[in-house]
């Protein structure tokens, strides 16, 4: 009996003894964590990118990748710190998840460094180091560095679409992953996909177009104008046929008169070449004088 009690003591003090180890190690590890001073760098993504439209903020650019980035994390650590004292707020931007916050700033280089005050952007172009950037702060040197212009703004319509393009930019670069790693298709095959594709949106967006513009303004129906020319057509045609009409009657009034004359030019020639009295020669020319005078229109008796 004597044998098993003091067992039991022995195993219960071991129990004791890890349960106490245990707890001091989770003692320890809660210790570091809270020893760890939190961090004053905000993180700004596509969601909250709006918060920096108001007061004042330094904004980086970085990426895990970059050398430069991470050597001077340390210097934008330490610059976070001192925010509060100088009225500001300090930011981060990770380009790798936040695509579209970098088409909008247009950020083509790491890491970039950007100035904002109630919505005026202005980029850093100084040293990096945490003296320099303190004093771009407090001595206002950003006061004498010429704001990003209305059309880049990050506010701006072109800016909200160069973010549109590099999240879709980054959405291609996924499916390509996709189709060449996961479904095993080699690259051409990807690029073909991609081009087939361009194409049927291309010809979907240029239908779309067309169809707007048909419904903005219309086109006026072509019978309308057919049936005018026809009628101008018409119109000229009886003019035509009124003048011909007219020439062709003239004509043959012409043609009467011109015969009408012939036979009395016949008959006086007869009657001048016929033997006879000197009488009847002189009636004969009475007659023909009688006969010529209404072709004359300026004879005595026409006045």
């Amino acid at each position: 009996m004597a044998g098993r009690g003091r067992s039991r003591q022995l195993k219960l003090l071991g129990n004791m003894f890890w349960f106490g180890s245990v707890l001091t190690v989770l003692t320890a590890q809660l210790q570091n964590v809270c020893a760890q001073p939190e961090s004053s760098v905000l993180t700004v993504a596509d969601a909250n990118w709006t918060l920096i439209l108001e007061g004042e903020w330094m904004l980086k650019f970085y990426a895990p990748w970059c050398p430069a980035c991470q050597h001077i994390q340390a210097d934008w650590e330490a610059f976070a710190k001192l925010s509060q004292s100088l009225g500001i707020f300090v930011g981060n931007v990770d380009v790798t998840q936040q695509p579209g916050l970098s088409g909008r700033f247009l950020v083509t280089s790491l890491p970039t460094i950007f100035h904002a005050k109630d919505g005026s952007f202005r980029r850093y172009m100084s040293s990096r180091t945490i003296d320099d950037i303190q004093a771009y702060v407090i001595q206002k040197k950003w006061e004498a560095v010429e704001p990003l212009p209305g059309w880049k703004s990050p506010s701006s319509i072109l800016m909200s679409g160069m973010a549109g393009l590099f999240r879709l930019s980054v959405w291609i670069r996924q499916i390509h992953t996709y189709l060449t790693n996961t479904l095993g298709i080699p690259s051409w095959g990807s690029y073909v996909i991609f081009a087939i594709i361009t194409l049927f949106l291309g010809l979907l967006l240029g239908l779309m177009l067309v169809l707007i513009a048909d419904c903005i303004c219309p086109s006026r129906p072509k019978y309308k104008e057919d049936k005018s020319v026809v009628l101008q057509k018409d119109d000229g045609s009886e003019d035509e046929v009124d003048d011909t009409l007219i020439e062709e009657k003239h004509t043959s009034d012409l043609d009467n008169e011109s015969e009408r004359v012939s036979g009395e030019e016949e008959e006086f020639t007869e009657e001048e070449g016929s033997p006879g009295t000197e009488a009847a020669a002189g009636g004969s020319a009475q007659v023909t004088m009688r006969k010529r005078k209404p072709q004359g229109s300026n004879s005595p008796e026409a006045t």
